[in-house]
C-alpha cells in the first residue's frame, strides 16, 4: 500500500523517512486561515482533513495514476497556542512578527496542537477515515530580548508556527515538554504509527512485520520441521 503523505513539511517528511515509510509527496492547495468562532482544535482537526481530502480527490481524479488503486493518505496541521489566551500563533510574517511571538511565550507553558487524518483510499473512493488531534504542553525559558532577537537574526524562526523550532536551536529554549515531542515537531509519530497499525494494518518498516505478515510467519514457524532422515 502506498503512503501519500498532503504535506510539503520537510519535517513531516524526515519523521516518516525515519521510520523507513517510502512516501511519496503531494502538497495540497487549501486556506489555512482560521474560522470565526473556531477553536483551535477545532482548527487544526477541519485543516487536516481538508488537506487530506484536497489530495485523496486529486489522486482519485487521475486515473493513470497507480496509487490510485490502493493508498493511504496522511495530512496534518500544527498550530501553537497562546499562552492562557487560546489564540493561535501561527508563522510569523516578518522579523517584527517573530520577536513579539516569542515574547509572548517566553518564560511561560503553551500548548502544541497537531490533528493528524489519515483516509484509505480502494478503487477510486475513500473507504476508511481518521482523523486525530494529539496536544503537547511546553514549557519555554525566560528569554531576554537580547536572545530573542538574535534567534530571530538567525532565520530559524520564520516558518515555524510559534516561531521557533523544536528540532532547531529552538530546542535550547524549552525547558520541559509534557507529551509528545514529534507532536511539538509537526507530526505525532508514537499515535499516528498505533494508528496505521491498529486502524489500517500496516506498521513502519523500521518496526518490523505488518501484523498480517507476522502471523503468517508465526504460524509457519509452528509447523513441525520434518527430521532429515524422515524426509528422505
Amino acid at each position: 500500500m502506498k503512503l501519500l503523505l498532503a504535506s510539503s513539511s520537510p519535517r513531516r517528511i524526515d519523521l516518516l523517512k525515519q521510520a523507513q515509510f517510502e512516501v511519496r509527496v503531494i502538497s495540497p492547495d487549501c486556506d489555512e486561515a482560521i474560522r470565526r468562532g473556531e477553536t483551535p482544535r477545532a482548527m487544526v482537526r477541519r485543516l487536516a482533513y481538508e488537506k487530506a481530502l484536497v489530495v485523496a480527490n486529486r489522486v482519485m481524479e487521475f486515473h493513470g495514476d497507480p496509487a490510485r488503486s490502493e493508498s493511504l493518505v496522511i495530512a496534518a496541521d500544527t498550530t501553537v497556542v497562546e499562552p492562557g489566551g487560546g489564540r493561535c500563533l501561527g508563522k510569523p510574517v516578518d522579523a517584527r512578527d517573530a520577536e513579539r511571538i516569542l515574547s509572548r511565550i517566553q518564560g511561560r507553558t503553551h500548548e502544541v496542537l497537531t490533528g493528524y487524518c489519515v483516509l484509505e483510499l480502494k478503487a477510486g473512493s475513500v473507504v476508511r477515515k481518521l482523523v486525530r488531534v494529539v496536544s503537547s504542553k511546553v514549557a519555554i525559558r525566560s528569554l531576554s530580548k537580547g536572545m530573542i532577537r538574535a534567534y530571530v537574526a538567525s532565520g530559524e524562526p520564520m516558518d515555524k508556527a510559534g516561531a521557533y523550532a523544536a528540532q532547531g536551536f529552538g530546542m535550547n529554549f524549552i525547558a520541559s515538554i509534557r507529551g509528545s515531542y514529534t507532536n511539538v515537531v509537526g507530526l505525532p509519530m508514537c499515535e499516528l504509527l498505533t494508528d496505521l497499525e491498529q486502524t489500517f494494518g500496516v506498521t513502519a518498516p523500521a518496526l518490523g512485520l505488518s501484523p498480517a505478515r507476522a502471523q503468517v510467519r508465526k504460524r509457519a514457524s509452528s509447523r513441525p520441521v520434518a527430521r532429515r532422515s524422515e524426509a528422505r
